[in-house]
């Protein structure tokens, strides 16, 4: 039980509590990213079905909660798949032509697609027009999967190549299913589905990244906590404990996960992934590789990348609302001084140019920097450094500057979650960059005009 969770002390409170009846019936898993939430909260999806006993059980009921098929399991939330699934197919492509483990990466590279397949459960899709668009991508993702295991024995270069194609797959079904925000009609389906009876012992409601609820999801769910029905347990996840409601932190029990030590992470890596050296040993920057950190190196664009494009976009908008405002260099707010002058040299070093006024020009020499974001991951982590670059261009305020308006943060916050959302319904890359520099300028041109 949880012998596979590395160097969490939560684990060993929840096996505690599940052994001597305690746990309750919605419980919340909080702590950084890639610690080991989504995975303990299988674990115990598990455990509430299985009809043997241990974690090796190879009972009817664990077989189909290790391919994530069962009907008493659901998962809903967003969660960063293409990179995961990346790193799943590289260590599977490694082992076929290495000759080793290869049933252990393949299980892992199955798990990662399946884990994205489960978003799509017809329960919390019924009645979504968009379903309908989405399901020849989803049969072809789930025909990949069925063909992996032969993949065993097709050479090294085929391997790769199926490999390559079924990633291109998997990245195409999130960047058009999965949003950043948790939708309120889930919510409701996934309530409905509580309320029905289970197949086996206990039914298991999973809600990754919690704190990404629109908010009439949260008041839905916060009626689920209220009353949740007898043979159903609730996990949620979350990497922003405060970021949740006080009602909804009130009704869930907490386990918290920590920040592991990177020599554990690294272990985890070459169990899970087969990472051999140089990929998660000790590197002249931080000591060497989170499993996050580790995950994102194969993302088609590094953040050394996205973060001087991101600072030529704020950069730029910083000039052009300048501008806009008409007012003598000494009268400008400090706040978007200091946006100008922290980001432009950032910019700049990486070769990117100074600050420009043609923000269609800017944006297409983003796009092509970035394979125009196909992978939808990479927007989020491109709004991510954005909305970073903002906050650190505060740090220090100029001598006399006066105090920071909250409504300057908000701006930007609310623009990039704007932009996250756009990209969700299908929203081009290039009309969404556009429109979040055109509403940031605005916004700000109204803030300091008052």
């Amino acid at each position: 039980m949880f012998d596979h969770i590395l160097g969490q002390p939560a684990t060993a409170q929840l096996i505690a509590d599940f052994e001597q009846g305690r746990l309750p019936p919605s419980m919340l898993l909080a702590g950084p990213a890639a610690s080991g939430k989504g995975t303990t909260a299988l674990e115990l999806a598990r455990m509430f079905s299985c009809a043997g006993a241990g974690a090796d059980c190879g009972c009817p009921s664990c077989a189909r909660h290790r391919l994530l098929s069962h009907p008493d399991l659901l998962c809903l939330g967003p969660r960063d798949f293409s990179a995961e699934i990346a790193g799943a197919a590289d260590a599977f492509a490694r082992a076929v032509e290495g000759g080793h483990d290869v049933d252990a990466r393949e299980r892992t590279f199955v798990l990662s697609l399946k884990k994205l397949l489960a978003r799509f459960a017809v329960v919390l899709w019924e009645d979504d027009p968009k379903f309908g668009k989405l399901t020849n991508v989803i049969l072809a993702l789930e025909e990949d999967v069925e063909e992996i295991s032969a993949l065993k024995k097709s050479g090294a270069e085929i391997a790769r190549k199926r490999c390559a194609a079924i990633l291109k797959d998997a990245v195409k079904l999130e960047a058009e299913g999965i949003a950043d925000t948790i939708p309120i009609n889930q919510i409701r389906r996934a309530a409905a589905w509580a309320h029905l009876a289970p197949s086996g012992g206990r039914k298991t409601a999973l809600i990754e990244n919690a704190d990404r609820m629109q908010e009439g999801a949260r008041n839905s769910l916060l009626k689920i906590l209220e009353e949740p029905p007898a043979a159903v347990s609730i996990i949620l996840t979350t990497c922003h404990e405060r970021a949740l409601l006080p009602t909804i932190l009130s009704r869930v029990r907490p386990y918290r996960f920590v920040q592991r030590p990177l020599e554990t992470e690294a272990e985890v890596m070459r169990r899970v992934f087969g990472a051999r050296e140089p990929e998660h040993a000790k590197d002249a920057k931080n000591g060497g590789l989170s499993i996050a950190a580790y995950l994102k190196t194969f993302l088609p664009v590094t953040d050394d990348t996205l973060r001087p494009l991101a600072a030529h976009l704020a950069a730029s908008v910083a000039m052009t609302t300048a501008l806009r405002l008409r007012r003598p260099a000494a009268d400008l707010p400090w706040e978007l001084v200091a946006l100008g002058k922290y980001a432009a040299p950032i910019a700049e070093a990486a070769g990117l140019g100074r600050p420009v006024k043609n923000m269609q020009v800017l944006i297409e020499k983003l796009l092509a920097s970035t394979g125009n974001f196909e992978m939808r991951e990479l927007f989020s982590r491109f709004l991510q450094i954005l909305l970073a670059l903002v906050g650190e261009s505060l740090a220090e305020p100029p001598g006399g500057a006066t105090g920071l308006s909250p409504a300057y943060l908000d701006i930007w916050r609310a623009c990039a979650a704007e932009a996250g959302s756009s990209v969700y319904y299908n929203q081009k890359p290039a009309a969404t960059l556009n429109r979040l520099t055109t509403e940031a300028r605005r916004a700000m041109i109204a803030l300091w005009r008052i």
